[in-house]
């Protein structure tokens, strides 16, 4: 079946333009250095699973003309990643008497029904709450006939996920993949990596790191995201071989699911 990953943002956890940097990227008049928190969407019969809702998700639906989603995936809890939970709302009203399905980790399941505990624990009675619901997940989930698997990362100190689903997979803040989780990633047309900079991250991958990991998965076409504001977009694709890009917000990809 076919499938499309639009890249909703591909930026780092301070967007870029980066507020009150004066950097040539911040100020760069080419729109592919423009980034919004990461995010992506992907659309296969008719449903649309959106993975991770930035602080920058009302912008980024207004931009790809959103009018609905059937699922989110959630790769875990940091601010950069969730804190666009409450603009479902309008888009989940569609659902009703369902509720829209969240995926996540158990651990990141429960931190968002702490966080978030307005939506699900029940208690509040005004009007207009995000119709949600959370689904952990430990392994592979179907939604809507299609096999979504959860992939082990290691993001600093912390365990986070990134997902594989058809022949794509999507890794978004990494500084260690795990030997286990490599042996997920065979015979991928598509593939998503943290790329944050040059310079060595403790939380995140750099763009050699992640070129080394492009060199040992052997996807068709590779995507680099969580790019921060050290790298112009012109300028590094100019470095990189052919079937790795740095992705861009907009971006848009055909794919098997």
């Amino acid at each position: 079946m076919k499938a499309t990953i639009t890249v909703l943002g591909s930026g780092t956890s301070m967007g870029v333009p980066t507020l009150g940097c004066n950097c040539a990227v911040c100020h760069s008049s080419d729109p592919h250095d423009r980034r919004t928190r990461p995010s992506i969407m992907v659309e296969y019969g008719g449903k649309v699973v959106i993975i991770d809702t930035t602080p920058d998700f009302y912008t980024q639906a207004i931009r790809e003309n959103i009018s609905r989603v059937d699922a989110v995936f959630y790769t875990h809890t940091h601010a950069d990643h969730i804190l666009g939970i409450d603009d479902l709302r309008p888009l989940s009203y569609r659902h009703k008497p369902d509720k829209l399905p969240l995926y996540a980790r158990p651990d990141a399941a429960a931190f968002l029904r702490r966080m978030f505990a307005y939506i699900f624990e029940g208690d509040y009675k005004f009007g207009g709450l995000p119709q949600l619901e959370l689904r952990p997940i430990d392994g592979p989930v179907d939604v809507f006939g299609v096999r979504f698997d959860p992939l082990i990362l290691i993001h600093g100190e912390v365990q986070i996920c990134g997902y594989r689903f058809g022949s794509a997979a999507y890794l978004t803040d990494h500084s260690e993949i795990p030997e286990s989780t490599f042996h997920q990633l065979d015979g991928l047309d598509v593939l998503f990596l943290d790329a944050l900079r040059h310079k060595p991250h403790p939380t995140h991958s750099t763009v050699k790191n992640s070129l080394e990991i492009v060199e040992r998965v052997k996807p068709k076409r590779a995507f680099f995201t969580h790019i921060c504001h050290d790298l112009a977009h012109e300028a590094t694709n100019a470095t990189l071989p052919r079937h790795v890009r740095l992705a861009y917000d907009g971006l848009k990809l055909e794919f098997e699911i």
